[in-house]
């Protein structure tokens, strides 16, 4: 990572208070950029146009991580809304940024947004070939269009923006809520309330078996920062791990390191989401020399130690 390339930028990082965000501006903090702005929800919300010029203000470099996200059982309650704030608050951020005379604008797309059916593993030019998984689409539409956007704005204005398509992220200061939390921290938790309370199963939705990818959220933020410094094309970039594992392999191995002593239920009745997941990241490694480093086992351990460290 080059500091010279930080030293005089002025960055926003939008979603900076967030899971991803705290551990990106922990690591750019040490770049030295001349400023790092991280707007936050309570004051600043970005579904106004008005608020998205006010933030973009005398930026060089806008990193939009700002998102409303989460599982499964959130994208089926709530597809109306993951639709609009996601789409809304992209749209205005670029546009805004664009007219402010940002120097670089960085996405940070999802593997939602791929076809229910890609071939494995997912490779960048199958981004357009089929409709994505029904209970994730809503989201990953919305965020496939600040891949659009940013094509179309590089095409007529020259405007420098860039789309990464990340993996579910994993690690210490994740979301824990069950109600909308991803597959691991919802997991991890589960394991540990039912060991702590001695419970004689867990339930886990679905089958068990579509596999996922996980990106550790250290990896993460240095794919992002290589992206931002060595990045400039409009084609979509994947970040990921490069390994599949399956909800239920998953499950055994969470069972394993929180030492929980049940068994593992799985209910049927309830959605799978996308069959498989695992990204090409052959890209990645090319244009910006980015891999993951952390191995999943040991990323799982330090997850779940902040976890417990959280709550016991």
């Amino acid at each position: 990572m080059k500091q010279n390339f930080w030293r005089e930028k002025r960055v926003l990082v939008t979603g900076g208070a967030g899971f991803l965000g705290m551990h990106l501006v922990h690591e750019l903090k040490k770049l030295s950029p001349k400023k790092v702005r991280v707007p936050r929800f309570e004051t600043h919300d970005l579904r106004q146009q008005a608020v998205c010029a006010k933030v973009v203000k005398g930026i060089d470099i806008v990193i939009h991580l700002a998102a409303n996200v989460g599982g499964i059982g959130y994208n089926q309650e709530f597809p109306g809304t993951l639709f609009y704030d996601n789409l809304v608050m992209g749209v205005h951020l670029m546009e805004e940024a664009r007219q402010a005379g940002v120097k670089k604008f960085v996405s940070i797309g999802t593997i939602c947004s791929y076809p229910k059916y890609t071939p494995v593993p997912f490779k960048e030019e199958d981004l357009w070939t089929g409709y994505p998984e029904e209970t994730n689409a809503p989201y990953g539409l919305a965020k496939k269009m600040l891949l659009t956007q940013g094509q179309a704005y590089h095409d007529q204005y020259g405007f420098n923006a860039i789309y990464l398509l990340q993996v579910n992220l994993y690690g210490p200061g994740d979301n824990f809520n069950p109600q909308s939390s991803h597959v691991v921290p919802a997991l991890i938790r589960k394991f540990i309330e039912a060991r702590d309370k001695k419970l004689p199963a867990v339930e886990i939705w679905g089958t068990g078996k579509p596999t996922r990818e996980f990106l550790y959220v250290e990896d993460a933020v240095r794919g992002i920062i290589l992206a931002t410094e060595r990045y400039n094309k409009p084609e979509p970039i994947n970040l990921g791990a490069s390994f599949e594992i399956s909800i239920k392999d998953l499950a055994i191995l969470i069972q394993k390191l929180t030492g929980y002593q049940g068994k593992i239920v799985f209910n049927t009745k309830k959605p799978d989401g996308q069959p498989r997941r695992k990204l090409d990241v052959s890209k990645a490694k090319k244009e910006f020399g980015f891999e993951a480093q952390t191995k999943f086992e040991q990323g799982l351990k330090k997850t779940i130690e902040w976890y417990e460290k959280q709550t016991h």
